[in-house]
């Protein structure tokens, strides 16, 4: 392993444990935060403030994709060690930004009054207040949206802990305001005011560090370059069209678990949905790490590093999410009866479904990436998106004639395994990606990986009784899988790695 690559591990490894903490902190926050809010605003209030809160998940399109194109750009500069290049799509980045703030603000205050005025039913005696409410959240989502750029350039710089100890700082002051509005006599006003105030407070924040940190961020000029504005916007449009394919195919999934089986399927989905949707922030906040590292080293041409970090990106998100998965999976039906006081019917195969389908996402993460590296992603958008959508047409008709409910999700995950398959194939094409090396390293490992840690467990389940069993199981399940990933997973240079870097953290003071 050489130094170059020993380097980026290391990175690598820093970063995701920064990444973690800042995971857990806020999740714990905010799941405590929901509880003392609702108890303050009561459930109209908290009912009321919701609603208008809606129009941030209405904009999420147009800001995740634009997201993701800074970030592309700013890493691919930044790995070409091209600082004024990168400085010049991050003031281009910020003048779009500032663009669409406005557009945005001319469609909260037409389309968007017109429509809470129209259509949203609100108490009369509480008009006034989500009034104020919509408005607060109005400046609210503007002032994260000019965050995101700021946040791109943090990223691109691999700053994980500043990112994370400032998280978890936001999370800690949305918290007070959380306890502060029992204070003041109309809560659901002053509640939208002060997480307006937090939202201001960390935007300046991100804007001082990041001017004092970052040469790229110091200068920012509005003059206008064509081809940069049609390049990064572009880019963000084919973001769009993935992100509305992977939407359009999760809302057809819950339209044909209504028409089919009616409201109580899609209470078992939207539970199947959670579960899922908490651990898959496991596997994003991993890939987070790495996804620097991968456009950097395709940037500056370094060809063997670039293709090493997608095989082992690909390889240990695969590792991390099956360390979580296997025991979830085997006590599933305990997990949920523990969690809810009734466990509507599907539940538990449902979340199994998911399950599968996020194994499989969490192989095709880094090699999603390594296409956004390349800037060339329209046709492999319009691919992508034409097969994730198939899912929708081919349920439909196969539930024509199995009325089985699970028949929707097991349909997503095959087109799940399609993708997948897809994508390689097109990474062959596009970069010379090694398949059969892949298939290798990633693909058999991870099968072989899978099919001995998974023994144990199951066998320590079927011979337990009661619910000593779970919390057994679920141990034996995590000494199984980390056992067996560094025996049978890892390579020898990747175990030697590991044990120098606990020997070192062992022997710190």
């Amino acid at each position: 392993m050489n130094s170059v690559s020993t380097s980026s591990n290391k990175r690598i490894a820093r970063n995701t444990m920064m990444l973690y903490i800042r995971m857990f902190v806020i999740m714990g926050v905010t799941l405590y935060m929901s509880r003392v809010v609702l108890d303050a605003l009561g459930v109209d209030d908290y009912g009321i403030y919701n609603i208008v809160g809606g129009i941030v998940v209405l904009f999420a399109f147009i800001n995740g994709a634009m997201t993701t194109a800074v970030q592309r750009f700013l890493n691919y500069d930044l790995g070409r060690n091209d600082t004024g290049e990168a400085q010049r799509d991050f003031a281009a980045s910020l003048n779009i930004y500032l663009g669409i703030s406005v557009l945005f603000i001319i469609l909260a205050e037409t389309v968007g009054l017109w429509f809470l005025d129209t259509y949203i039913n609100i108490p009369p005696t509480r008009a006034d207040a989500a009034w104020w409410a919509y408005q607060l959240t109005v400046l609210t989502t503007v002032l994260n949206m000019l965050r995101t750029v700021y946040n791109a350039a943090i990223i691109a710089h691999e700053r994980m802990s500043f990112y994370a100890y400032t998280s978890i700082i936001e999370a800690a002051l949305r918290l007070g305001v959380a306890f502060a509005i029992f204070m003041f006599p109309d809560r659901l006003i002053s509640y939208a005011a002060l997480l307006a105030a937090v939202s201001l407070i960390i935007l300046a924040w991100y804007m001082v560090y990041c001017r004092a940190k970052f040469e790229i961020c110091r200068h920012h000029t509005f003059t206008y370059e064509k081809a940069r504005y049609r390049g990064l916007i572009g880019f963000s449009g084919w973001s769009m069209l993935g992100a509305m394919a992977n939407t359009g195919a999760q809302q057809g999934c819950n339209v044909l678990m209504n028409i089919f089986f009616g409201v109580a399927s899609n209470a078992a989905l939207g539970i199947a949905n959670q579960v899922n949707s908490a651990i898959y922030n496991f596997l994003s906040n991993f890939q987070t790490a790495f996804n620097p590292q991968i456009v950097k080293t395709y940037a500056a041409g370094e060809k063997e590093n670039f293709t090493n970090l997608l095989i082992n990106a690909s390889k240990y998100s695969y590792f991390l999410m099956l360390m979580i998965i296997i025991p979830l999976y085997i006590c599933c039906d305990e997990v949920l009866g523990l969690w809810l006081a009734e466990v509507p019917q599907h539940s538990a195969s449902f979340c199994k479904l998911m399950f599968m389908f996020t194994m499989v996402d969490a192989l095709q993460g880094p090699l999603w990436v390594s296409v956004q590296a390349t800037g060339k992603i329209r046709n492999y958008q319009i691919l992508m998106s034409i097969l994730i959508l198939s899912s929708v047409p081919v349920s439909y008709v196969l539930l024509k004639f199995i009325k089985v409910a699970e028949v929707i999700l097991a349909v997503r995950v095959l087109a799940n395994v399609v993708t997948a398959v897809a994508r390689v194939i097109y990474l062959r094409k596009l970069l010379d990606f090694p398949i059969a090396r892949y298939l290798k390293e990633v693909i058999a490992i991870s099968l072989i990986v899978t099919a001995i840690a998974v023994v144990a467990p199951c066998v320590t389940y079927e011979c337990l009784t009661g619910w000593a069993k779970v919390a057994v199981t679920v141990i034996v399940a995590i000494l199984s899988t980390a056992l067996t990933v560094f025996f049978i997973g890892m390579k020898r240079n990747e175990r030697n790695f590991v044990l120098k870097t606990l020997k070192q953290f062992a022997h710190r003071p």
